[in-house]
C-alpha cells in the first residue's frame, strides 16, 4: 500500500494586490451598503431575432439571485426549471439587468405575467422572442456602476490608482463569491475531489469551478509575485484582448512586448483539467509548480473529466470612468464575461470581503489563517 500524505490549504489565502508595491495598501472603504450601490447590466453582444419558440425577457432584479428569478419565472410561466435559460449568474446584493429565456413553443406569455412577478423586487423591461434557449456564457460583457464610500475617498492617490488600472489593466482574479463564505465551496470541493467527484454531488459544477478558480488564483498570485502577470514569458499562451483567440509565443520580441503594454494581448493561466497545456518553457514551469503545490486538487479535477482551458491573467477596463462626489465616488466600467468587479475594487479600497477574509476581525489580524482543509495526495 502506498504511503498516504496530506496537505492543507489555508483559508483565507494571501493573494497579493498589484498596486501595493507601487502605492502601498489602499485605505478602507465601503462599496455595497445597499443593492443600489452595486449596479450591473448584461451585454449580450447580439440582438434577439424577435421570433421563435423561446420567450426572452429583459428583467431588472434587486437583492435576488439569478437562480431565484429563474425558479419564479418557471412557476409564473407554468414550465419546468430546465425550460428557463440565462447567460450568467449575477450578484444578489445588487440591482442587475439581465436576459432570461422561457421555452414556450406555440404559447404566448401569461397575460398577467407582470402581476405574477410583482411579489418579487423584479421589473419586466422588455419581452421578445428568439429561436434558441439562452445558454450560459453566451453574453459578451457586463457593465458595472459602483458607489464607493469611506476613508479611501480621502486618499489623494485614489485617482492615481484608478488611472494606473485604466492604462495597465487589472489582475483577473476570481472573486471571493466563487469560494463561498469562509471558503466553504473550496472545502467541499477538496473533500469531494479527494474521494472522487460525482455529478450527483455537484450537479451544477459549482465545486469543480471553485477548485479550478482557486488554482488559477494561486498561479496568478505567483505571477504577480515575480512581476510577470502582465508580461509574456517564453512559451507563453497569450490571449488577444476581447476574444478567445490565442497563440503560443515561442520567442519574446519587442513587438510582442509592445502589444502587451498597450493591452492588445495578455498572458494567460491554466484552468486545470484533463489534457496537455499549450504553454511551454518558462510559462509552463509556473503550471508545473502549481501542480507540485496542489497535486490533490489537480489530480481530482483530471479524474473528474473537466477539460483544461485558459483564462487571461489580466483584464482591460472598457469605458472606465471615475466620478468623485461629496462623501462618495462612482466607478463605471465594462468587463468581459467571467470577470469580477471585486478584482477591480480590491486594488482601490480595503474591505474584508475583498481580501477573502471571513470577517473584519480576521482582516485586522493581517490574514491569520481562519481554517484549513485537508487534501489527499
Amino acid at each position: 500500500m502506498s504511503e498516504r500524505k496530506e496537505a492543507t490549504i489555508a483559508w483565507p489565502p494571501r493573494w497579493p494586490r498589484v498596486l501595493d508595491a507601487r502605492f502601498g495598501a489602499p485605505l478602507s472603504g465601503g462599496y455595497r451598503a445597499t443593492p443600489e450601490d452595486f449596479r450591473v447590466e448584461e451585454y449580450l453582444g447580439f440582438e434577439p431575432e424577435g421570433q421563435g419558440e423561446h420567450l426572452w425577457l429583459w428583467l431588472e432584479k434587486r437583492d435576488l439571485t439569478t437562480a431565484m428569478v429563474a425558479r419564479r419565472l418557471a412557476k409564473a410561466c407554468e414550465v419546468t426549471p430546465r425550460d428557463v435559460g440565462y447567460a450568467g449568474m449575477k450578484d444578489r446584493h445588487a440591482v442587475t439587468r439581465q436576459w432570461f429565456s422561457v421555452h414556450l413553443p406555440g404559447r404566448e406569455a401569461p397575460g398577467d405575467l407582470d402581476a405574477r412577478l410583482a411579489e418579487l423586487p423584479l421589473t419586466l423591461l422588455e419581452v421578445t422572442r428568439h429561436p434558441r434557449k439562452l445558454k450560459r456564457g453566451v453574453h459578451a460583457a457586463n457593465r458595472f456602476r459602483l458607489r464607493l464610500t469611506g476613508e479611501a475617498l480621502d486618499d489623494p492617490g485614489l485617482a492615481e490608482r484608478w488611472d494606473w488600472l485604466c492604462h495597465h489593466g487589472v489582475a483577473n482574479y476570481f472573486g471571493p463569491q466563487r469560494f463561498g463564505p469562509d471558503g466553504r465551496n473550496l472545502h467541499r470541493a477538496a473533500s469531494l475531489l479527494a474521494r472522487g467527484w460525482r455529478k450527483r454531488d455537484d450537479r451544477d459544477g459549482m465545486l469543480l469551478s471553485a477548485a479550478r478558480s482557486y488554482l488559477f488564483n494561486e498561479l496568478l498570485a505567483a505571477r504577480i509575485a515575480d512581476n510577470s502577470w502582465n508580461v509574456p514569458l517564453s512559451g507563453e499562451a497569450v490571449v488577444l484582448d476581447g476574444s478567445a483567440s490565442r497563440f503560443v509565443a515561442e520567442a519574446i520580441d519587442a513587438s510582442l512586448l509592445e502589444r502587451a503594454e498597450r493591452l492588445d494581448l495578455h498572458p494567460s493561466g491554466v484552468l486545470w483539467g484533463q489534457g496537455e497545456s499549450i504553454a511551454r518553457d518558462a510559462a509552463l514551469a509556473h503550471e508545473q509548480a502549481l501542480r507540485e503545490a496542489h497535486p490533490g486538487l489537480c489530480t481530482g479535477l483530471e479524474r473528474a473529466g473537466v477539460k483544461m482551458a485558459r483564462r487571461p491573467l489580466r483584464l482591460r477596463l472598457a469605458a472606465p470612468r471615475l466620478e468623485p462626489g461629496e462623501g462618495e465616488a462612482w466607478l463605471s466600467f465594462t468587463l468581459p464575461r467571467g470577470a469580477f468587479a471585486t478584482a477591480v475594487l480590491r486594488e482601490l479600497i480595503a474591505h474584508p470581503t475583498l481580501n477573502f477574509h471571513p470577517s473584519a476581525e480576521g482582516a485586522d489580524r493581517g490574514g491569520v489563517d481562519a481554517s484549513t482543509v485537508a487534501i489527499q495526495r
